[in-house]
């Protein structure tokens, strides 16, 4: 069964480029995207979204604010959030608002695959 991911990211040509590379990649199914934290939530309880991807710099609600509204609307879903650049206190505040990581941009989609997957994953679980 593919990981359900919702992406959540304001830049549409970002967002679109890793529609198009995640999907259907290593057991991930794109179910939906939208660009502005305020819709964050409400979107993932729709679609039922196992793993959110979230940019943290958005539009409506920032990424610590769109991640406790997933929180509170979607629990089981796991919140990770991708950043250019963020100091120590938007870390902490992403992660105190319910987020299990940070992963930059630059990362390689490898990387963001393997993270999806830790994710979601139970610990000692090896990842796919």
């Amino acid at each position: 069964m593919a990981i359900r991911v919702l992406l959540v990211e304001d830049n549409e040509v970002y967002r679109t480029t890793l529609e198009l590379l995640l999907d259907g990649r290593e057991g991930l199914e794109i179910v939906g995207a939208v660009a502005d934290g305020g819709d964050a939530a409400a979107a993932a309880e729709r679609l039922e979204a196992d793993v959110v991807l979230m940019d943290f710099r958005l539009p409506g609600l920032d990424g610590a604010g769109a991640t406790a509204a997933v929180r509170a609307r979607r629990p089981e879903a796991a919140i990770l959030c991708l950043t250019a650049e963020a100091t120590d206190a938007d870390r902490e505040a992403v992660l105190a608002a319910g987020a299990v990581g940070l992963i930059e941009k630059g990362s390689s989609i490898e990387d963001l695959v393997r993270a999806v997957h830790s994710a979601i994953m139970p610990p000692g679980e090896p990842i796919p």
